[in-house]
Parts: structure tokens; C-alpha cells; sequence
């Protein structure tokens, strides 16, 4: 017997796998997204291209939450303070930039889009660790009381601040430029959004599936267990508080750039059940989970609202049937369809 013939049930065996249903399906769904702005152009309906846009910002955002609240059993109602936090970083520095002002008299504004985003990411990871040292000292209905007061204060503090537009928001007058691309075209910031997302949920799946993620999803399972083996649970639940804050900072400022606007009704608490309920619709503890939610959600929300003005009314009827008729969201209805319990 040859060596040929022990290698074709290996070769054979490589290729079921890489030809098996999740690889399929994950290809075809990649082949959608890289082709839907020119399906939409030649359907003529490029609006479709600006809702998957949102569609992918939303992800960004759910994916985040997800991470804290699916895996890290935290809930809280206070993750669109990050949102809104980001998308006012953006705001902010392109309202200096076009007054040729320093913010706190020190830091210039920019229009570039790459020093934007990274400043978004690092003051929403620091508003994240300040708010995340105090508030997981508590666990329960404390913790979510907790985050939700901060999420509120910081909402009625942009409020307040009437230099950045106060209750109307924060206009930006043009979008974010990145050098040797046209960021200010719809297609290319659909692309751009893309491949944040893409790398968002790469990073994702690469935390649950490392021993940060395990130990994050043992304390959700059994804390007192975790603790008696050495685990310290306040020291990885921050980082991963962190880690969620610094997402969603990511996902405010594209949404703040796409719509060219800030508001603090980004930051409100109906924003965190938003996000909340993506990823519970979709699947809380699952990596497509939080996706399927955004999608679901800005897509029902767009036809329901242009059917009718109680659209929200037959949303969370919809809703409500899919959260109640399904253990698991989505993800869990996908899996039965292929066939795993």
C-alpha cells in the first residue's frame, strides 16, 4: 500500500470540511456584501447600499455589547453612552477643525477620518474603564441601575453643552476624508464600514475563543467556581467592559460620519434597549447572533415606517413573537434549519 493511499481519506476528509454547510454559507454571505452596491446600482436602488451601511455600524455596536452581555452574562442599559461618546468625538473634532479652534484650548480638530475613529476608540475605552470600575463593583440590578445612570448623565451633559449644539445635536458640514480615498462617497464608506465590521467580528471571535473568553463565559456560568479555582472576576470583566466600550465608541463614530450628525439622543437609554434587543433577537452568546439582530432590526424598521407611523407598535409585536417562540434568537432557529439541536 502506498503513501498516496493514506493521504485520500485525509485529502478527502479536509475538503468535507472545507466545503461543509457553515463555510458555504459564510462564503455566499461574503460574495453579498462585496457585490451589493453594485446590485443595488444596477436595481436601480441605491438606498439600499446607505441602509446595509447602517446595517453594519448597527453590528459593530451589537457585536460589542454582545461580548459583555452574552458571553459576560453583565446586563446593562448604558452601552449607548459609548455610542453617543464616539459619534460626539467625530462631531467635536470636525467642529475645531472647520473653526480652526483647539478643543480645551490644547487638542487641534481633524477631518481625517483614521485620527478620528482612533480617537473615538481611545476615549470611549477611557469613559468605558472610568464607568466599568465603579459599576462592577456591584453585579445585579445594582450594576444595571448603575450603567444606566451614567449612561444618563452623560446624555444630559451634551445636553447641557449648547458650544456643541446641545438638545439639536452636532451638524457636521461634510464627511471625514482618508488621503488617496473618497471616503466621502457612499459606496466607499459603505466598504470602509465593511471592513471595520469584518475585523470587529475577526477580533470577537478570536477573544471568545481564547481563555479570556472561556473564563469570561465560566464566571457568567458559576462565579463562586471560577473564584475558587484563582480566577479574579473584576479584573477580566473590566477588560472586557473595555474591550465592549471601545466597540461601540467605534461603531457612534461611523454613524456620526455616515449621517454626518451627532445628538444625544444617541446616548439615550432607548438606545441601549435598541442594542440590547439586537442582540437578544439575534442570539445573545453567539457570534453571528448580534448581526442577524441589526439586520432584522434597521431592516423591519425601515419598511414598518414607511407602511405606517405606529410602526413601532407592529415592531415590537414582531418582536416579542420571535423572542418568545424561540430559545436562542435567530441563531438558534438558523441552527435548527441546518439541522444541529
Amino acid at each position: 500500500m502506498t503513501s498516496d493511499s493514506f493521504d485520500t481519506p485525509r485529502r478527502t476528509g479536509s475538503l468535507a470540511a472545507l466545503l461543509g454547510p457553515r463555510n458555504v454559507v459564510a462564503a455566499l454571505v461574503i460574495t453579498a456584501l462585496v457585490v451589493l452596491p453594485a446590485g443595488a446600482n444596477a436595481l436601480h436602488m441605491p438606498s439600499v447600499t446607505g441602509l446595509a451601511t447602517q446595517v453594519l455600524i448597527y453590528a459593530i455596536a451589537a457585536t460589542s455589547l454582545n461580548l459583555i452581555l452574552g458571553y459576560g452574562g453583565m446586563v446593562t442599559f448604558g452601552h449607548a453612552a459609548f455610542f453617543g461618546v464616539g459619534g460626539y468625538v467625530v462631531g467635536i473634532l470636525y467642529q475645531h477643525f472647520a473653526e480652526g479652534s483647539h478643543f480645551l484650548a490644547w487638542v487641534p480638530g481633524t477631518d481625517n477620518l483614521l485620527v478620528a475613529l482612533l480617537a473615538a476608540v481611545l476615549v470611549g475605552a477611557a469613559v468605558a474603564a472610568a464607568i466599568g470600575s465603579l459599576s462592577l463593583r456591584t453585579s445585579g440590578v445594582p450594576f444595571i441601575m448603575i450603567t444606566l445612570a451614567f449612561a444618563q448623565m452623560l446624555f444630559f451633559l451634551f445636553v447641557s453643552l449648547k458650544a456643541y449644539g446641545g438638545d439639536d445635536g452636532l451638524m457636521m458640514r461634510r464627511r471625514d476624508v482618508l488621503p488617496f480615498i473618497d471616503a466621502r462617497d457612499d459606496i466607499v464608506y459603505y466598504y470602509i464600514c465593511l471592513t471595520l465590521a469584518a475585523s470587529w467580528f475577526v477580533l470577537t471571535m478570536c477573544l471568545v475563543r481564547s481563555r479570556f473568553g472561556a473564563v469570561l463565559s465560566g464566571l457568567r456560568q458559576n462565579e463562586r467556581r471560577m473564584i475558587a479555582i484563582g480566577i479574579a472576576p473584576y479584573r477580566y470583566r473590566l477588560v472586557a467592559f473595555i474591550i465592549a466600550g471601545a466597540g461601540a465608541s467605534l461603531a457612534g463614530a461611523l454613524m456620526a460620519n455616515y449621517l454626518r450628525f451627532a445628538s444625544p439622543d444617541m446616548m439615550h437609554w432607548t438606545k441601549s434597549g435598541e442594542l440590547m434587543m439586537m442582540v437578544i433577537l439575534g442570539g445573545a452568546g453567539t457570534l453571528a447572533g448580534p448581526i442577524l439582530g441589526a439586520v432584522v432590526m434597521v431592516v423591519l424598521e425601515t419598511m414598518l415606517a414607511a407602511q405606517t407611523e405606529n410602526w413601532q407598535f407592529y415592531l415590537g409585536i414582531i418582536l416579542l413573537t420571535v423572542v418568545m417562540l424561540t430559545r436562542g434568537g435567530l441563531a438558534a432557529l438558523f441552527r435548527l434549519a441546518g439541522g444541529r439541536s
